[in-house]
């Protein structure tokens, strides 16, 4: 296949947030390094990672000017020196954190490339990488998840949050989901047992209720902000524990005196971008896990909301509107994102090809 000097892409100039994002046609079309592939990107998934890139507030990230976007799937067109395993014309999906995935063409890591399932298309693999993994990651080698226990899990209705209340009713668990009361009747149909208001003004208190004052055993928390506090409230002391994934809401403090004296929990932070490089062992057992579930019919082709590639900067300012339309000045209110993933399509992908 031959492979253009030049290509479209997303560049972010400032940290002023996703309106400073802008479609350029004369990109240089990037090379594949050592352990690197090129792909041709069929379709890009929106996450909330690249509107916290956009603002300058992701740990490490990128700085202007830089193609925006860390998930892309697509065919392999090129390979760097040292790539086994994958083959050119195979569709994969992977993430590259520092951006580079808002474009026609983008590299990744070969190591960190997932094959898009038989039969799929490169948008219906959107969040294998990112919102599967990280759901799964935390449920299982991080949160100890065990049938019979009681799972708290904040932003059900995202990306994320409904993967996760998904699977934990998969394990066996008792499913306590927060969302927005619009969206408790699909959050519902995923197989959570009990609905709570995002932006009741004690999740803590809800949580205690439905449990009968023992508390929770895992909290899945990525509303950020002061549903943080609400997440270490409602867990069960000594044993319950707290895997926090996200910061939608903003961050929050947490002292050795509180873990000391107020809320001696198990609190447990998760990046998937530093638990794929700091940990590929443990990321490599949790996507041997996920195409276990994949192939149980357990998880299946996603249906996200399609947008063209000129409209990515557009889309990333709805996703950050809704979040903070979602928002509440209450103090124990949390965040919740919208309920369909989104996607970007740089262009129709070719359907011969899929791996």
């Amino acid at each position: 296949m031959s492979i253009p000097a030049t290509m479209r892409a997303l560049t972010q100039s400032s940290l002023d947030g996703p309106g400073d994002l802008h479609l350029v046609t004369d990109m240089p079309v990037p090379s594949p390094g050592v352990g690197e592939v090129l792909i041709r990107v069929g379709a890009a998934g929106v996450n909330f990672v690249d509107i916290s890139q956009s603002r300058g507030v992701f740990a490490g990230g990128p700085k202007p000017p830089y193609v925006g976007g860390i998930e892309a799937a697509g065919e392999v067109v090129a390979l760097g020196d040292g790539v086994t395993g994958v083959e050119l014309g195979a569709h994969v999906i992977g993430i590259t954190i520092m951006g580079g995935a808002f474009a026609e063409y983008a590299v990744l890591f070969a190591a960190g490339c997932a094959p898009i399932p038989q039969g799929w298309t490169d948008e219906q693999a959107l969040g294998m990488v990112v919102s599967w993994p990280t759901a799964l990651a935390a449920l299982k080698p991080l949160g100890q998840i065990a049938p019979g226990e009681t799972v708290p899990i904040h932003a059900a209705a995202g990306g994320t949050g409904q993967v996760a209340v998904k699977l934990a009713k998969h394990y066996g668990a008792t499913v306590i989901a927060a969302a927005s009361p619009q969206k408790h009747d699909a959050v519902r149909a995923l197989g959570a047992d009990y609905l709570v208001d995002s932006r009741s003004a004690d999740l803590a208190a809800e949580v205690m209720r439905l449990t009968d004052g023992a508390g929770a055993d895992l909290v899945l928390e990525s509303a950020g902000g002061p549903a943080f506090q609400a997440s270490l409230a409602a867990a069960k002391r000594v044993t319950g524990r707290v895997v926090v994934f996200g910061l939608a809401g903003g961050e929050d403090a947490i002292t050795n005196w509180d873990l000391v004296y107020k809320h001696q929990v198990h609190l447990i932070g998760l990046n998937i971008g530093v638990l794929i490089q700091s940990a590929p062992q443990v990321f490599s057992q949790v996507m041997g896990e996920m195409f276990g579930l994949i192939a149980a019919g357990v998880l299946g082709p996603g249906t996200p909301t399609i947008r063209d590639l000129a409209d990515g900067p557009q889309a990333l300012q709805d996703l950050e509107a809704r979040d903070r339309r979602q928002a509440r000045p209450h103090p124990n209110s949390s965040v919740c994102l919208a309920c369909r993933r989104c996607g970007l399509k740089p262009r129709a992908p070719e359907r011969g090809n899929v791996a």
